[in-house]
């Protein structure tokens, strides 16, 4: 080929031009294209990164991905969203960490591809990706899935242990083994009872007869007064115990042992005890926990609707695991710690855990003479209107006007802190939780107490045939029945019981 002279350049000069202008276009080539790979690559990365980022910065805070479920040291399963938090923490650092990783090593997979194929391969490193992704997606998908799930059976362990309630605890007294077997006195009971009704009163006055009220008595002004004074009228030796009834058991116990000390040691006798309801819990404590120093001053203890073995009341209120337990419990706290000043273990002490706790610990003393009383509270329609009692509530934040004081020159109308008297249907709020009690468990109360909860292991059972409620023996009518036994007669029955069954014991 012929190649003419162009501007005075000879062939072999032309020649080295042309060569030097193609390996010139050559290399700007390579390098426009290798530009151009990175800053593909560059802005691939980048764009995943800011992916990554937005993915886990502004979606909802991801569950845990496994179930993060702890186990708590009585068993209930909870999850704890401080372990939460640390695990989606580790979750999103892990992906974005192996997101870049699993590029970075696609990247330097790809490296001795020559690089005309390079800028092919990022499609397949992008769909590697969005593979990664997909699967991360879908763990998290799981991961509500599984918490969902979790919530869901929370949920429905709390509705099946409210609709449970206290049908496994009642009666567990009868159940356990170990437990002394009781004995039924209620025909020695009536033969007492009927003595007393034709006025045969034989109670001795060798004894102190310590009557012990119980929850929320310090309310009540009414609770035994007509049977001291009955009793105090028959020249016997008669005291109701000055206790806090709002206090826990072991509180009282304490109070109790002390208090029955002191009046042995005035009197020279020893003591009967009779309590009622909580009462009956505090004394059975006081002996259980302080019989050394008890021994010889008390002949016989007496239990009259005591829930020696719980409630279902205290029990289905302060459950946990249940719909609105801490609610319910801040409801009652305010109740009984605010409103009454009391102490909330008061209530707690009744329910069937503290119970069997405290029963298996303290067992009662097998020298003393112990009587169960327990009744059914009638539930027939006409009870749900009777207004039958008088109690008062306190009032200690209300200023009362109060008339006559000497204290004040300019007026002899002053202010001051008293108890505001009311007129309660305890009657009929009994009726209704005794009809409660029967037809959500099937058992018969008194309207607090089941019959069953009411039976201390070893003792002798009265059962009467009358239909009594919580309150009735405490809060009888003044008017004395020319037909039926009232409150104070079965009390005296009872002791009268006692003294015998301490005769004995003795012989």
């Amino acid at each position: 080929m012929h190649i003419p002279a162009f501007c005075g350049l000879s062939e072999v000069k032309i020649g080295l031009l042309i060569k030097l202008l193609l390996g010139t276009g050559s290399c700007l080539s390579d390098r426009l294209i290798l530009f151009i790979e990175n800053l593909v690559v560059a802005d691939v990365n980048t764009y995943l990164e800011d992916l990554v980022a937005f993915w886990f910065g502004h979606q909802p805070t991801p569950p845990p991905h496994d179930v993060y479920i702890s186990v708590s040291e009585d068993g209930s399963p909870y999850s704890s969203p401080a372990v939460h938090q640390r695990r989606n923490v580790e979750v999103r650092s892990n992906l974005v960490v192996n997101t870049r990783s699993g590029f970075a090593q696609a990247c330097c997979r790809h490296r001795d591809v020559p690089i005309i194929f390079q800028g092919l391969m990022h499609p397949l490193v992008c769909l590697e990706l969005a593979l990664k992704f997909v699967m991360a997606s879908c763990k998290r998908g799981l991961c509500y899935v599984k918490y969902v799930k979790f919530q869901l059976s929370s949920i429905a362990s709390r509705i099946q242990t409210t609709l449970r309630g206290s049908s496994d605890d009642i009666g567990w007294l009868q159940r356990t083994a170990g437990m002394t077997p009781i004995e039924d006195g209620t025909a020695r009971f009536l033969e007492i009872l009927e003595a007393i009704r034709n006025g045969e009163h034989t109670l001795p006055n060798s004894f102190v007869y310590l009557l012990i009220p119980g929850l929320f008595s310090n309310h009540g002004p009414l609770y035994f007064v007509g049977t001291k004074r009955f009793f105090s009228k028959m020249g016997l030796t008669c005291h109701i115990a000055k206790i806090h009834s709002e206090a826990s058991v072991e509180h009282n116990a304490w109070e109790l042992k002390q208090y029955i000390e002191e009046l042995y040691w005035g009197s020279g006798k020893r003591l009967m005890l009779l309590g009622h309801s909580k009462g009956g819990v505090d004394a059975a404590a006081a002996l259980s926990m302080f019989w050394s120093d008890l021994e010889g001053k008390v002949a016989g203890l007496a239990l009259v609707q005591s829930p020696y073995g719980g409630t279902p009341v205290a029990s289905d209120i302060l459950r946990e695991g249940q719909i609105a337990d801490k609610e319910t419990r801040r409801i009652m706290e305010l109740i009984i710690c605010k409103l009454i000043k009391g102490d909330i273990r008061a209530l707690e002490d009744l329910t069937y855990e503290k119970r069997k706790e405290f029963i298996l610990k303290h067992k009662l003393p097998e020298q003393i003479p112990v009587i169960s009383f327990h009744s059914e509270a009638q539930i027939a329609p006409g009870v749900l209107v009777t207004m039958s009692h008088i109690a008062h509530a306190e009032l200690p934040w209300l200023p009362i006007l109060k008339f006559g004081s000497d204290d004040s020159d300019n007026s002899n109308i002053v202010l001051s802190r008293g108890n505001v008297p009311i007129v309660i249907p305890l009657s009929a709020a009994l009726a209704i939780c005794a009809l409660h009690l029967r037809l959500r468990y099937g058992e018969k109360s008194d309207g607090l107490v089941t019959c069953r909860d009411a039976e201390v292991p070893g003792s002798v059972v009265v059962r009467p045939g009358r239909k009594l409620d919580h309150a009735w023996m405490v809060y009888s009518s003044g008017r004395r029945d020319t037909v039926n036994p009232d409150g104070t007669d079965m009390c005296e029955a009872i002791l009268r019981m006692l003294v015998d069954l301490g005769k004995k014991q003795v012989n």
